[in-house]
């Protein structure tokens, strides 16, 4: 099982990963990476608060709609974008959105990037 060290420096290195990805202007791969550290904070957020880390995107998403509506409205606004990146091209505009959503997560968490 996962601990907070390591869900910690795993969303450090999607962060770090998907801010080269978005220098070289591979978008889709920086917002992928965006995204799973955005996932990775929300798991260490709820592994914070409540012991234990969700199993699946559906029990992430419901603990956090029930119970943590800022950090829900950040992953439910993301996750379509997300799903999107498979079949479409998306841009800089959407990387820099994805980027700014993960900073604001790990600010809630107080991690240091």
């Amino acid at each position: 099982m996962a601990t907070e060290k390591d869900l910690e420096e795993n969303s450090k290195e999607y962060f770090k990963n998907a801010l080269l990805m978005q220098e070289r202007e591979q978008f889709n791969s920086a917002v992928t990476l965006f995204f799973k550290a955005i996932s990775t904070l929300s798991d260490l957020f709820i592994l914070k608060e409540r012991g234990k880390i969700p199993s699946s995107h559906s029990e992430r998403f419901r603990i956090l709609e029930n119970n943590y509506e800022e950090i829900y409205n950040i992953i439910d606004k993301d996750f379509p974008f997300y799903q999107n990146s498979y079949r479409s091209k998306l841009n800089k505009e959407i990387s820099k959105m994805f980027e700014n959503d993960a900073r604001k997560l790990f600010e809630i968490l107080g991690i240091r990037i």
